[in-house]
């Protein structure tokens, strides 16, 4: 009898990179809508709130943090819709949500149009936006981890982060475009609406794609999976699968707060540094950088293949426990670019030793019928407490003075997952998508580990 919670893809590794790509493509648009928010905030904010509110900055980054309030509900719903009816149905939902609120926020009517009925829009789109993204994190990173075969995994979902670095590198290269070949005034004007509609015409590029791309469930697990009500529930989630939840939640802690602090953060302070002296050097230094983060991704992926995904999470916590204090307070005094690039790159090569294997962390974590569910919750739940609230909480600090808090803030949180990583995790081991019948048999016997870090 088949086993039905083997992944349904050839092992054949031409096929398996077309699926990643294929699988992949989605997730760079939708993380391309997420960061063009970010990267042409201070652009847009005026056409939302008053340029007299000395606020308004805080207001578009609460905003940006506020919709990762919805990507608990996203990762429920459509890592149970996955779980239940297939990861490409899922995958294809999610990116059709995210172009629509692209399409519509590059169309609404600025506030001296519509008054507060501006900010209302923009809220309900980017909400809209996050219980779309929190569906994609989940269900993408499960389906390249599927559609991976095994001597490849760690490289092959490592292009969940090469795509979703990659949003926010085409965000920040169309940025400096509209910089070198138009005006501040019609970058505010006219520019951000341009880059929300690219946005939305490249999800209708993706679905597209997706039509062709293959399934990683097998038509046995979906059939099981419609008649089987513990597919996809959190109940059967939460009930007999805690442990692994909780194992997902600390993995992903320090690695979401750093991922937002750095990538984020990191080039806006830069930006700002140089935005009177030569904001195009700014831009050139963040795009730079955020391009070498970008590419590193499958070489974290490749070494993990054959070092194991422990030792690259360790370097990770130990890079970024010694490293946040130098981004947050030597970055924002420098006046040169070189030494700006260099501190950004340096926290950018401590980050991929987790950007570039969490997603196959965690999908071997859990069971096909709870994979996207599970791979999904427990990441939305860590990002939005800590990932998503990054920025807005250091633009506090910032006003406030406090800046040591905030770099304290965020080296606590790596320590505490540099902790898992170093007493709870093994870099070896059987796992749920590798060795899913001896997992089973495992799971409930004494003594059983619920770590295991499998290559």
């Amino acid at each position: 009898m088949a086993d039905i919670d083997a992944p349904n893809l050839p092992s054949n590794l031409r096929r398996s990179v077309s699926n990643t790509l294929k699988g992949s493509a989605g997730n760079l648009v939708e993380w391309y809508d997420v960061y063009v928010y970010s990267v042409f905030a201070a652009s847009f904010e005026h056409h939302f709130f008053s340029p007299d509110d000395k606020n308004a900055d805080i207001y578009i980054w609460a905003i940006f943090a506020l919709t990762f309030l919805m990507r608990p509900f996203g990762s429920w719903y459509f890592g149970r819709y996955a779980d239940r009816k297939g990861r490409r149905a899922a995958l294809t939902l999610s990116v059709t949500i995210m172009s629509l609120c692209s399409f519509a926020i590059a169309v609404t009517p600025t506030r001296l149009a519509i008054g507060e009925w501006a900010a209302i829009i923009l809220i309900m789109c980017r909400l809209l936006q996050g219980f779309a993204t929190g569906g994609e994190y989940g269900t993408s990173a499960t389906y390249l981890s599927e559609a991976a075969v095994p001597k490849h995994r760690g490289f092959l979902a490592s292009f969940h982060y090469v795509t979703l670095v990659g949003g926010h590198v085409l965000a920040q290269a169309l940025f400096l475009a509209l910089m070198l070949s138009t005006s501040k005034a019609d970058i505010g004007e006219w520019g951000w609406r341009l880059a929300f509609a690219i946005g939305g015409v490249g999800a209708i590029v993706v679905l597209w794609l997706r039509r062709t791309m293959d399934e990683s469930m097998s038509q046995e697990a979906i059939k099981s999976a419609k008649k089987d009500k513990g597919s996809g529930s959190m109940v059967e989630l939460v009930s007999n699968y805690w442990k692994e939840l909780t194992a997902c939640f600390l993995v992903t802690m320090g690695g979401t707060v750093a991922f937002y602090a750095y990538s984020i953060n990191g080039p806006n302070i830069i930006k700002s540094t140089f935005a009177q002296s030569s904001p195009v050097m700014g831009s050139v230094v963040s795009l730079v950088a955020l391009t070498i983060l970008m590419l590193l991704q499958p070489v974290g992926g490749y070494i993990s293949d054959r070092i194991g995904r422990r030792t690259l999470l360790v370097f990770f916590g130990v890079g970024g426990t010694l490293f946040t204090w130098v981004i947050f307070t030597v970055l924002p005094q420098s006046t040169n670019p070189w030494l700006s690039f260099a501190i950004l790159t340096i926290s950018f090569i401590f980050l991929t030793g987790y950007t570039s294997i969490n997603a196959v962390v965690k999908a071997e974590l859990f069971p096909t019928h709870v994979r996207a569910l599970g791979v999904g919750f427990g990441y939305a739940i860590a990002n939005s407490i800590f990932g998503g609230t990054a920025p807005v909480i250091y633009s506090a600090a910032v006003k406030a003075n406090q800046e040591p808090w905030f770099i304290a803030y965020v080296t606590i949180l790596i320590v505490g997952s540099l902790l898992v990583y170093l007493f709870l995790l093994r870099n070896r081991g059987v796992n749920w998508l590798d060795h899913p019948e001896e997992m089973r048999r495992r799971k409930d016997s004494p003594g059983h580990r619920v770590f295991p870090m499998g290559v």
